[in-house]
């Protein structure tokens, strides 16, 4: 019985545990070890310091890594893996790899120029040099490790054990990974979902995918909610009325967009509207040199997407510009009047969109359109909150502007489109495992599998938890080492967070008291409190 577990393969979670970013699953057998996915944190601080961190495995033991989507959460700590030391194949679509070549050496270029903006300030502090996760050659050195798979054929991997992709219907090239490994019986099945598209999304079929597996490994960012069913038209519709406020306004709209796949969808609907005069004509600035990139991929492979055609001549209206530079960017904000301004990053992280924020929160006639869900943390989720001040690049900003969230372009399946993405995949003879969701979510998706799994069979595993899988059920392994992040600070607000808005709030007191004489005694009190904290 021993020999037997011995063969057994552990699949081990550790990203995307409780949380929707960092996703990097790792199946070992004992014959070889493989990754699927391998991407970067994002949201708080202390999620984001994990990115920093050691793997917490060694990367030169990776046999092979399957990426499942090029979205930087997937894709993003490659480049990193291959600086401390993997070199065997990195396997996915055409598109995925396309896609890569743009977004990996974008994620190092805006790593680079943020270290050296911080180590600017770390001189003038008195503080220690750091280093970007990687670099520009790291990223390089990764591209050349990509290896094209085409969907529905099988591949070998590694020793006894072969995967085959599935359209995921949720981004040019992204897939549903389904592995079989070899036992002495019969293979044992798995199926990880990745990201699942929505049915009838703007430029992807709908996902596909066999039926019968041992092990079901599903997202769960959607969990808890069922979106109203929204023609094209009506998506159109609800977005026309968002973008004539802003001109009735007289101000910019402002939309913090992921640059890939997101912005194309903005813009073949931006171009109809104004192609049918439901919307005043109006410039639309793509302020993303990887969105402008993005673009000419997806522009390549039209021919693959849905409505290709409309994407054509949305790329090529007359009203659409492309900016690359950072004085064209800035000029931007120079205008006055209603125009569009579309910029990532989509959680308003980093990026240009942070300068666009900046020059134009305060004013009360410009509109900041959220296009998709923000992670806890962030500075979207944040003022989608109803923050009245933020901090951004060091300073205080009032916000004014009328802040919008319309997620009708959401690249993620919701509850119901979930359910029955399981249900298609089953029988499910073991466990299913929920990744890729905050508490609500995966709550919310579990209650809702019960009609299809018993309850005990439906598994939400914590960062770095691993389990040990066979044909008769999945045993957990004690791994006897301290998490990299306890698991109630994934997807909260830390102690960043909260230094900042307690910082905001200060400023705030001070500069409503009466008088000088008040504004001493706020200072007064906050100096006796830290006094008191240090006894």
């Amino acid at each position: 019985m021993r020999g037997d577990r011995d063969k057994d393969p552990v699949l081990r979670f550790h990203g995307a545990a409780h949380g929707v970013t960092g996703s990097c699953y790792e199946i070992g057998t004992s014959r070889a070890r493989i990754l699927v996915d391998c991407g970067l944190f994002q949201g708080s601080k202390s999620e984001r310091e994990l990115n920093y961190g050691a793997f917490p495995f060694a990367p030169e033991a990776i046999d092979a890594v399957i990426l499942t989507h090029a979205h930087i959460d997937h894709s993003g700590l490659l480049p990193k893996l291959v600086k401390q030391g993997f070199s065997g194949p990195i396997h996915t679509t055409r598109a995925t790899i396309d896609l890569c070549s743009v977004m990996l050496p974008d994620a190092a270029h805006i790593q680079e120029m943020e270290v050296e903006q911080l180590n600017r300030r770390n001189v003038q502090r008195g503080r220690q040099p750091v280093e970007p996760i990687y670099r520009q050659e790291d990223a390089a050195a990764c591209m050349s490790l990509f290896r094209a798979l085409e969907y529905c054929e099988w591949t070998t991997i590694a020793e006894g054990l072969r995967a085959r992709l599935w359209n995921a219907g949720h981004l040019l090239g992204s897939a549903s990974v389904e592995l079989e490994i070899d036992r002495d019986d019969a293979p044992l099945r798995i199926i990880f979902s990745s990201d699942i598209g929505p049915d009838h999304k703007l430029l992807q079929a709908d996902p596909e995918g066999p039926a019968g597996f041992d092990y079901l490994i599903c997202e769960s960012t959607y969990g808890d909610r069922d979106r109203p069913d929204f023609s094209p038209e009506q998506r159109r519709s609800q977005l026309g009325e968002i973008v004539r406020g802003a001109a009735e306004a007289n101000g910019p709209l402002i939309v913090p967009s992921f640059a890939v796949e997101r912005t194309q969808e903005l813009l073949v609907d931006l171009y109809l509207l104004m192609e049918s005069g439901d919307v005043p004509t109006a410039p639309i600035f793509v302020d993303s040199p990887l969105a402008t990139r993005a673009s000419a991929i997806f522009e390549r492979h039209a021919d693959e997407i849905e409505q290709g055609n409309v994407l054509r001549q949305a790329l090529n209206s007359r009203e659409l510009r492309f900016t690359e530079t950072v004085e064209q960017s800035k000029a931007i904000n120079r205008l006055n009047g209603f125009f569009v301004v579309i910029a990532a990053s989509g959680m308003c992280d980093a990026g240009r969109i942070r300068h666009h924020l900046k020059a134009n929160l305060w004013r009360r006639n410009a509109t900041v359109m959220m296009a998709g869900f923000q992670v806890q943390g962030s500075l979207g989720r944040i003022l989608l909150d109803g923050a009245r001040r933020v901090r951004i690049q060091g300073e205080e900003v009032e916000v004014k502007a009328r802040i919008r969230l319309f997620d009708l372009y959401s690249g993620h399946a919701d509850a119901g489109e979930l359910v029955a993405w399981v249900k298609a995949r089953t029988p499910v003879k073991q466990v299913v495992f929920l990744t890729h969701g905050e508490e609500g979510g995966l709550g919310g998706l579990r209650e809702k599998l019960t009609g299809i799994m018993p309850y005990d069979k439906i598994i939400m595993p914590r960062l770095d938890d691993a389990f040990q899988l066979s044909p008769r059920g999945c045993l957990p392994i004690d791994v006897n080492e301290p998490r990299r992040l306890r698991p109630e600070k994934i997807a909260r607000l830390d102690w960043h967070n909260d230094l900042s808005k307690l910082l905001l709030e200060i400023s705030e007191a001070v500069g409503a008291a009466a008088d000088e004489r008040g504004r001493a005694a706020i200072v007064r009190r906050m100096r006796r409190a830290l006094e008191d904290s240090d006894a």
